[in-house]
């Protein structure tokens, strides 16, 4: 997955403060783009938010479309190292599989607002980027496929590869629910609740 700090140029060549100022940077900006959406936020509010002036602000990004883009590297980094470590030591497929999706509804829930943000805004992008991010989203959804995969060698899961790539794109929709449609998912089940109903649908869908 390509780096942010390779993508978007800056002024500072300390990584360890890009990476810390960047993070400080998202959170403020996500914060703005929630309430008032990315279009009318602009950049001198963020710069506000975020506690810096403007010129300080453009050591560390271009343009406000770079704020979004590391929106979007975010996600998809948090998401990605949570589910590697999901997959670490000798485990079976439906294991693996349990772990993973539980980690990855748990780190959706920690992230909902940029959730909603990435796939509300990310037309906003230009189509570099916008490339980036549906591989990236691949990437994630390949881990999955890649876990069922394992279970029908293993004759664990009784479905064919294809159907294993609707099963992995259905795991990361069903995710993604818990932020998208929160004011129904979230008012009936607590995330744990909603977590194993989820994962035993899934996993009784294919084994």
């Amino acid at each position: 997955m390509a780096s942010s700090k390779l993508r978007i140029a800056s002024n500072i060549k300390n990584e360890e403060l890009i990476n810390l100022r960047r993070q400080e940077l998202v959170n403020a900006a996500v914060k703005l783009f929630v309430e008032k959406g990315f279009h009318k936020t602009t950049v001198r509010e963020i710069a506000k938010e975020f506690g810096m002036s403007m010129g300080a602000l453009y050591d560390y990004i271009r343009t406000k479309e770079d704020i979004l883009f590391l929106v979007c590297d975010h996600i998809f980094k948090s998401v990605s190292d949570k589910l590697q470590v999901s997959m670490v030591g000798e485990k079976d497929a439906k294991e693996k599989l349990r772990n993973a999706i539980r980690d990855y509804f748990i780190i959706i829930d920690s992230i909902q607002d940029y959730t909603l943000l990435l796939y509300q805004e990310t037309k906003s992008l230009n189509r570099k980027d916008r490339n980036y991010v549906l591989s990236a989203e691949m990437e994630l959804t390949k881990i999955f496929e890649n876990i069922i995969a394992q279970g029908i060698k293993e004759k664990t899961f009784n479905i064919d590869k294809r159907t294993a790539k609707i099963v992995a794109n259905n795991i990361m929709v069903q995710g993604q629910m818990w932020a998208f449609r929160r004011w129904v998912a979230q008012k009936n089940y607590s995330l744990n609740n909603y977590i194993k109903i989820q994962t035993d649908l899934i996993i009784n869908s294919i084994s």
